[in-house]
């Protein structure tokens, strides 16, 4: 079976920093998309950023560029988001999807807030 669980949200103030992961049973994350998304109250979901496997180029949705990095740890077959320079309109939960096998994790809760 395949499951994608999240973890690693929290509460943090702005500026602040969150290392969120997307642990992955059931297929090889090396060789798969794996996509995280936000949805904030009231909002429509959000694709945050888009990880190719294979070594392939991520991209980033712009109110996130430089600010966040998606990490391939291969080998324990999970994806992690780092989140640096936090800001209140970060708040969400945020969810990892694998659009190859049409799979949501549960999210993680992440609030930005001093």
């Amino acid at each position: 079976q395949i499951h994608l669980v999240e973890s690693g949200g929290g509460l943090v103030q702005p500026g602040g920093s969150l290392r969120l992961s997307c642990e992955v049973s059931g297929f090889p994350v090396a060789r798969y998309y794996i996509d995280w998304y936000r949805q904030a109250p009231g909002k429509e979901r959000e694709l945050v950023a888009s990880s190719p496997g294979s070594g392939g180029r991520t991209t980033y949705a712009d109110s996130v560029k430089g600010r966040f990095t998606i990490y391939r740890e291969n080998v324990k077959n999970r994806v992690e988001l780092q989140m640096n320079s936090l800001k209140v309109e970060d708040t969400a939960v945020y969810i990892c999807n694998s659009p190859d096998f049409n799979t949501w994790g549960q999210g993680t809760q992440v609030a930005v807030s001093s």
